[in-house]
């Protein structure tokens, strides 16, 4: 038994690092453009027994259900969850309710990637004890997949470590069977200004502009990437424009 579990914040929490960028109305429709994706993709993956929706939104509960998603609403506390517990929480859920052996994380904001992907660390995972795919732009985790659930707690409120570090240390010391699934798409998230100005022009370069997400971009979105010098690839700055 095999679960997909994407634990997805409330609507009024949502993408706070990009408050600098949009409303908070805007924000919301960007995680329910980036969720109307994923659904998408998700009606075509076959190979997870369940495909569960973690959220105390009804609105992305609610969505989750019309794709053919199981929707478990989280029960918020003060103070605040981490995001550790959050994990734990709805790995437990998949454990003790649905009697998942594998379970694979994946979060909202993963615009990228492909359906081919999810079948690919699928497999992986049944190969391995833990299976992580990284980050592309930071030492964190975009996907995580665990054989058992319970092999190994997660790290991501690690107050000094990069959550992929801190994870991968762990396991080491534990001795389990590790795999590093390598994806551009599977690694490429959006969690700052800049990754809003390379989503856009990633989604075009993949031929995904009839996505929710890179319309809602499109409309709303007034940055782009420049190079501060011919001679240097690599130093980038934001420009805005005018819509």
């Amino acid at each position: 038994m095999s679960s997909l579990l994407i634990p997805i914040a409330p609507l009024s929490r949502t993408k706070s690092r990009l408050r600098d960028c949009f409303s908070k109305q805007q924000l919301k429709e960007l995680t329910i453009a980036m969720f109307k994706d994923l659904a998408i993709k998700l009606e075509k993956v076959d190979c997870f027994d369940e495909k569960i929706i973690y959220c105390n939104s009804n609105e992305i509960l609610n969505l989750a259900s019309d794709y053919g998603l199981i929707s478990i609403k989280e029960q918020l506390t003060e103070p605040k969850k981490s995001f550790d517990k959050v994990i734990s929480d709805l790995n437990h859920i998949a454990i003790k309710e649905y009697k998942a052996k594998r379970t694979i994380f994946t979060f909202l904001d993963i615009i990228l990637i492909s359906v081919e992907n999810f079948y690919e660390i699928d497999g992986i995972v049944k190969q391995n004890q833990l299976v992580v795919c990284p980050a592309i732009h930071s030492a964190g985790i975009s996907l995580l997949g665990r054989n058992p659930p319970d092999i190994i707690p997660t790290y991501f409120s690690e107050p000094d470590i990069p959550s992929l570090v801190a994870l991968l240390n762990k396991a080491y010391e534990r001795k389990l069977k590790v795999e590093i699934y390598d994806s551009f798409r599977a690694g490429f998230d959006i969690d700052i200004k800049q990754d809003l100005a390379l989503a856009s022009e990633y989604l075009k370069i993949l031929n995904l502009t009839n996505t929710e997400t890179y319309k809602f971009l499109k409309k709303n979105l007034n940055l782009s990437l420049r190079k501060k010098s011919v001679k240097n690839n690599r130093d980038f700055e934001l420009k805005e424009f005018l819509q």
